[in-house]
């Protein structure tokens, strides 16, 4: 049944209701309703104006991401009809947004006629961030609507603007502070359609002739196509046609680009990481009660240092009091001045007031004093890696924390069953493997001992949620899913050294893959006595054929730390970070390999990622064979978002899976047409 005319004076209103929960998904069964509904809205001579609102305080998260994984079923209806409709019709439309309005969702928006929106709305166009583009007008009507520079600013980014910031872009006509649907039926009556299909223009203060200029610049600012810049590019192509070419031809063009990039490897790749993280949570016999059983108002951490003082600054950022504690006043005070040097530098970046920032740093609390952790809801543990030490950590804790309270490692490689031996609740013990900088870093690894609980899983999950973690658990088992697999991966790395090839070739292979950094600066940046003690732990085959890690740490070769490790540091060089080749160590390689009697070969490229890599899926099958992983998406989700594996191909075990795909839409065949293709 349709909803009743709102009559008055001046015309007849028709309200169309986005209703699809929980996000009133514009999915393809749900458009093919909701152009039904419109039609017969235009087919009805007492209906002068549409207005659309979202039910439930939502007008839509966009389109249902599950439907760009399946071939266009025959005669199905896309938000794109919908939107023709609109724009076919002679009739006044308004768009009434509070929550959400995303995606194809925000391209129905822009093809009415007046947007009206709640201060609490929120509005962006994410696709890029699946490795596509919007593919319903939006590269075609933004650009006209706020100029092509400002429309370009706005869906590259993908991130979602404010209803504020929205008005002042010229997005929606005004922010309204009462009855949301009401003003827009009064926006609606004896309006006039404003609906224009003239050129874009590249932005108020620029000239026709600076588009070339624009649009340049727009591509030398994003990555390369080949290393995950294709939907980028592909999408400054799409604008370029908004200001260059007449609508209907920008249109046709936006929809032909938009086809390229859902079959291309990227995007297939990033889609299978959007559905991998949507899967993280769902455990076996996790259900939603014991999600909601455990309150997260407070936590302790023992240990300030670096990891400790991440993640006490990770919980104030998600607004829970935290407890430091830590015997040292020297790990104190410089806590205290990385606490609050974090939150000014936000204040500095306009990511927080001042008020805010002293807030948060007044929240977290250093002491020496033990007992104070007695009414903290989980305490998470970040001592020095050594068994015995936090054995007795743990010990201490069983005695001073509250009954019911979790006690959490930060181990990235220790026996969680040994820590949670050590108390009286070992169902309340787990690991929570933060990621340098903890505050920073999106994931977290929730390990999982013998007896921890499904209700002490289901909290490190709401405490995941509630920092902001990408949180995916693992098993018990020696360095977890993400150091386990990365053992491997720098293992083979040292073999190609000691095989003749420079780590800053082996180095240079996997940055030009993707990776932040290659093994060795990683490693160098980890530290390499951290490194060979793990290596002495996993027994004399992680140790390699020539033991010139150990060579370097007696020669004090450390790493970043020690400004040498398997590469040379200068302060004066990148601040001390950036690697400088270091010929002695190629030399000790050398020598070392001919007192093992290994001969020295050449490897290309293709090589050095191919047996990285493999190294990589090869491990992180065993794990799966072990149920340490669950799922192989799980796994991806690790190495994205722990150890920078490039997102656009798709995780370790997408990229072996799915035949190393190409970055470019011309593995398929597809190519970037011309400018006025």
């Amino acid at each position: 049944m349709l909803p009743p005319l709102d009559r008055a004076a001046d015309g007849a209103i028709r309200l169309i209701t986005l209703d699809n929960p929980p996000v009133n998904a514009l999915s393809f069964a749900y458009c093919a309703k909701l152009l039904e509904e419109l039609e017969q809205a235009h087919a009805d001579g007492g209906v002068e104006a549409v207005v659309f609102a979202g039910a439930n305080g939502l007008f839509s998260a966009g389109a249902d991401v599950n439907d760009f994984n399946q071939e266009l079923p025959e005669h199905a209806t896309t938000i794109r009809d919908v939107i023709a409709a609109v724009e076919a019709s002679v009739k006044v439309h308004v768009a009434a947004i509070d929550g959400n309005a995303l995606g194809g969702a925000l391209e129905l928006a822009l093809v009415c006629d007046y947007r009206v929106a709640t201060a609490a709305a929120k509005f962006g166009l994410p696709e890029i961030r699946l490795g596509l583009l919007p593919g319903a007008g939006g590269t075609q009507r933004l650009p006209r609507l706020i100029g092509a520079r400002a429309a370009l600013e706005f869906m590259l980014k993908g991130s979602a603007i404010s209803a504020q910031r929205a008005l002042a872009l010229g997005l929606i006509d005004e922010i309204v502070d009462a009855d949301l649907v009401a003003r827009a039926k009064d926006r609606a009556r004896g309006a006039k359609r404003r609906v224009s299909e003239r050129q874009a223009i590249i932005a108020a203060d620029l000239p026709p002739q600076a588009g070339p200029f624009v649009v340049a610049q727009a591509h030398k600012a994003v990555p390369p196509e080949e290393n995950g810049g294709l939907a980028a590019h592909t999408l400054i192509d799409a604008v370029q046609a908004a200001v260059e070419l007449p609508f209907a031809f920008g249109i046709a063009r936006e929809s032909r680009l938009f086809g390229e990039l859902v079959r291309s490897g990227p995007s297939q790749a990033l889609r299978h990481l959007f559905f991998a993280e949507r899967e993280l949570a769902k455990i076996d016999g996790i259900d939603g009660a014991a999600r909601d059983d455990t309150e997260i108002e407070s936590a302790g951490v023992v240990g300030a240092g670096t990891m400790g003082s991440g993640i006490a600054i990770a919980f104030a950022q998600a607004g829970i009091p935290v407890v430091v504690v830590d015997g040292s006043d020297e790990a104190v005070d410089k806590a205290r001045q990385t606490v609050m040097g974090m939150f000014m530098y936000q204040v500095q970046k306009g990511r927080l007031t001042r008020e805010e920032a002293w807030k948060r740093g007044r929240s977290i609390r250093f002491t020496g004093d033990w007992a104070e952790l007695g009414a903290a809801d989980v305490v998470v543990e970040a001592v020095f890696e050594n068994l015995e030490v936090k054995r007795e950590v743990f010990r201490k804790l069983d005695a001073i924390a509250k009954p019911g309270a979790i006690l959490a490692s930060n181990t990235s490689t220790l026996d969680i069953d040994a820590l949670a031996a050590e108390t009286k609740r070992p169902e309340r013990v787990l690991g929570l493997h933060f990621f340098v900088p903890a505050n920073v870093m999106p994931l977290l690894e929730i390990v999982r001992g013998r007896e921890t609980s499904p209700r002490t899983i289901a909290a490190a999950f709401k405490i995941g949620k509630l920092l902001g973690k990408k949180a995916v658990l693992s098993g018990n088992a020696f360095g977890f899913i993400g150091n386990r697999m990365i053992f491997d991966y720098v293992r083979e790395a040292n073999a190609l050294a000691e095989e003749g090839v420079a780590p800053v070739r082996i180095d240079a292979a996997m940055k030009a893959f993707g990776f932040p950094m290659g093994p060795f600066a990683m490693t160098d940046l980890s530290g390499l006595d951290i490194a060979l003690a793990v290596q002495k732990a996993r027994g004399a085959e992680a140790l390699g054929r020539t033991g010139v890690l150990e060579r370097l740490v007696q020669m004090g070769r450390l790493g970043q730390k020690s400004m040498a490790g398997y590469f040379k540091y200068d302060k004066a060089v990148g601040k001390g970070r950036e690697p400088i080749v270091d010929p002695q160590v190629e030399e000790l390689y050398a020598q070392a390999a001919r007192t093992a009697g290994i001969a020295p070969r050449a490897a290309g490229d293709d090589e050095i990622r191919t047996r990285l890599l493999d190294a990589l899926a090869e491990r992180g099958r065993k794990l799966l064979d072990e149920g340490v992983a669950l799922r192989p998406g799980d796994i991806d989700v690790v190495y994205v978002y722990g150890y920078g594996f490039p997102p656009h191909r798709g995780g370790p075990m997408w990229y072996a899976e799915h035949g190393r795909v190409s970055s470019s839409a011309a593995s398929e065949g597809e190519g970037r047409l011309p400018a006025h293709a």
